[in-house]
């Protein structure tokens, strides 16, 4: 199994309705996607940290991983993600 992280810093000017969207369409893609096993995010609760948002996703492997990427949908909420962050980390580890 594969879990993929991914943490995000907001940009200034990012509001409750611009997160709100991006919350909609992240819980919109594993319907449409069948390569995601298990699909968790949320704001960081203590926000004067340095990340503001995480997600989480967990993958049968590396290929499924690899599907998942250029996939309609997750590009779409991909260049959301794009226009809303100053910053954008990621790690993928197996377990």
């Amino acid at each position: 199994m594969l879990k993929h992280v991914v943490l995000m810093t907001f940009k200034a000017a990012v509001g409750e309705a611009d997160v709100a969207d991006l919350e909609r369409g992240l819980a919109g893609l594993p319907a449409v996607i069948p390569e995601i096993r298990g699909y968790d995010f949320g704001r960081d609760r203590r926000p004067e940290r340095t990340f503001d948002f995480a997600l989480v996703s967990t993958f049968d492997d590396e290929a499924a991983l690899e599907r998942y990427k250029p996939h309609p949908r997750h590009q779409e909420v991909l260049a959301r993600v794009k226009a809303l962050c100053d910053e954008i980390r990621a790690v993928d580890f197996t377990y």
